[in-house]
């Protein structure tokens, strides 16, 4: 089972080591989960997460729950800010199934939209956030993409 839980003393260490596992180029895809929890422990505006499978600990995600970035008409909406999950756990549809938990939440909360952005070189992660239904809104943040998805 699948799910979302809070970073603790516990767990802090387990979740900051899972980003070693990744390769190169996810690397290059995804802040280390070490200065993600800075940043999260920083801003008032973040909602971190550590994803377990079972009693495993397998990923990373983060939220923004609000960004100024995103346009006044599609406000309020969510940024997913970070988002991993360990070399060994991937393509076994825990991607898929933490999406379908950040979706549940989004409309839960009353969101109209959950936005990222994400590199477009190689297959992933733009490959899998088109399958999962985002629409790419033709806007770069640097060198990423922008995309998003309305929660209905």
């Amino acid at each position: 089972m699948i799910e979302l839980k809070i970073i603790n003393e516990d767990n802090v260490l387990d979740i900051i080591k899972l980003w070693t596992t990744l390769d190169d180029y996810q690397k290059s895809c995804v802040a280390p989960n070490a200065v993600s929890l800075a940043q999260a422990y920083a801003s008032k505006r973040a909602w971190p997460r550590a994803i377990y499978d079972n009693q495993t600990p397998v990923g990373f995600v983060m939220l923004a729950l609000h960004d100024d970035d995103i346009p006044k008409e599609d406000q309020p909406s969510y940024y997913l800010w970070r988002f991993m999950i360990a070399k060994e756990y991937q393509n076994k549809g825990i991607g898929k199934k933490v999406l379908d938990l950040i979706y549940a939440k989004a409309k839960e909360d009353k969101q109209k939209y959950l936005y990222t952005s994400c590199e477009v070189e190689g297959d992933m992660p733009y490959a899998f956030y088109m399958s999962y239904g985002f629409e790419d809104i033709n806007i770069k943040d640097g060198s990423e993409e922008i995309l998003k998805i309305r929660i209905q």
